[in-house]
Order: structure tokens, then C-alpha cells, then sequence
């Protein structure tokens, strides 16, 4: 699905002051997807490191700086190929491993790769990362889809959502058919929400078979991060404020 972010992405790559990015954003907002897609159209190929998964990879951080070494080490482990200047580099769920954000300068200085850092909780220990690479980064914001993204997955084109928009702009009233169209289009919008994988499910079934499951998965999944990340009467605290948001 065509995501707004990858515009800024594009903007990223393009530019000759480019830093290592740190793309954030809430879980399941679609941070791997797009930046293996990033990756797959903009590259001749992508080197994916997922920490969480392999906490081996951690070592070769905290052993040294150099970067050389550090590639050498993540390809002799993981068989992925890192070409300079050809490659964009991600690292994925970092989230527990804000030591990282050290080599950033590195990379910045060496100047020859491409590198992208990601995960779901990084306002955690984003004060640590912030703090141990400043100067050194360029942050983006990822976010869940809007209404426009949500259109562009259900096949309509540009040119029928700028219609739709001069049609709001200018206080020109739409057809009876078209309303009730769009109106049915937004209430859709409203039910599913914008992560990328319940709207996914929707399209492909053409129901909202299935929808609300995802949903509440989504929502035990949060509970759980509170859970493993908070301290002590914190989680308490914190479980409180978020069951009481829809109310």
C-alpha cells in the first residue's frame, strides 16, 4: 500500500546532507514494510537487522567502533550483502538497544552507507539515543494511515480524491451518488482505523470479517509493552490513563 512516508524517505536519499535516520512510530503502524519497500525500489539491495529477533548482533556494537568491522561482523552472521553507497542498511527494533545510537556518528563520518534505524517503543529510551547521538541523525515520524492512504488501498485514483477535495474546498455540494459513496468510504475509515494490516484484511475479504480480532490483538499487544516497559506503580498508573482514553 502507497504510504505518504515514502516521499520523505525518497527526500532523504536524495539529499547530499542525508544522516543516519531514526524512523519511530507506534506498533504495527507499518515502520518494516516500508522501509524494506523503500529499500526494494530505491536500491540495488537491502541489509535487514532485526535485534530483536538476533541479540547476537548486539556484541558486535559494543566490541568497537569501527564501521568496517561492525558490517563485516553483521555479514559473516547473517549472510546479507552490504555494497557501499548501493545498499541502504536498516536496523530494526532497536528499542532495547538505544547503545546503538553511538555508531550513528560513526556512519555519519564514514559517509558510505545508507543507514535506517527502527522500533515500536523508541520514546522509551529515546532520551538515551537523542543524548548519545545528536548531531549525528535526522528523525521522521511514522504515523497510522489517513484517510487519503486509506483511499489510495481501496484502488481510487488521484484524480478522484483531488476532485473530492476541491469539492470540500470550495463548499460545492457532491451528487447524491457520490455522497453517499464517500460518506459509506469514511465510515469505513472510522471502523478499521488506519493500521495497515486491519485495512489489509478488510480489503482482502471485502468484510470486516476478522477486523475487530486484529483490533483487539492490537490493544492487548499495547497493554503488554506498558506492562514490560513501565516500573513498578507506573504500570498501574499507566494502564489506567490508556483504558480510559476511549471514554
Amino acid at each position: 500500500m502507497e504510504r505518504f512516508i515514502l516521499k520523505k524517505l525518497l527526500d532523504w536519499k536524495n539529499s547530499p546532507y542525508r544522516k543516519p535516520l531514526i524512523l519511530k512510530g507506534v506498533r504495527q503502524v507499518g515502520k518494516t514494510w516500508i522501509l524494506k519497500e523503500f529499500g526494494k525500489r530505491y536500491y540495488e539491495n537491502t541489509a535487514y537487522f532485526n535485534f530483536d529477533e538476533n541479540e547476537e548482533y548486539k556484541q558486535f556494537f559494543e566490541t568497537t567502533k569501527d564501521v568496517n568491522r561492525i558490517l563485516q561482523n553483521l555479514m559473516l552472521v547473517s549472510g546479507e550483502k552490504i555494497v557501499p553507497e548501493k545498499t541502504l542498511i536498516i536496523f530494526d527494533e532497536i528499542q532495547d538497544f538505544p547503545e546503538i545510537a553511538t555508531s550513528l556518528k560513526f556512519f555519519k563520518e564514514d559517509g558510505k552507507y545508507d543507514v535506517i534505524c527502527s522500533g515500536s517503543l523508541l520514546g522509551v529510551q529515546y532520551h538515551r539515543i537523542a543524548s548519545i547521538s545528536v548531531g549525528y541523525k535526522t528523525d521522521y515520524q511514522m504515523h497510522s494511515m489517513d484517510f487519503e492512504e486509506f483511499l489510495w488501498a481501496k484502488g481510487y485514483t488521484a484524480e478522484v480524491i483531488e476532485d473530492m477535495l476541491a469539492h470540500m474546498l470550495s463548499g460545492k455540494a457532491f451528487s447524491d451518488a457520490e455522497h453517499n459513496i464517500y460518506s459509506n468510504l469514511f465510515l469505513e475509515y472510522c471502523i478499521l482505523g488506519g493500521m495497515p494490516a486491519i485495512v489489509s484484511n478488510y480489503i482482502k475479504k471485502g468484510t470486516f470479517e476478522g477486523s475487530l480480532a486484529l483490533q483487539r490483538q492490537l490493544l492487548t499487544d499495547y497493554e503488554n509493552d506498558i506492562i514490560k516497559y513501565a516500573d513498578g506503580l507506573d504500570k498501574a498508573k499507566i494502564l489506567n490513563v490508556y483504558r480510559s482514553i476511549p471514554a
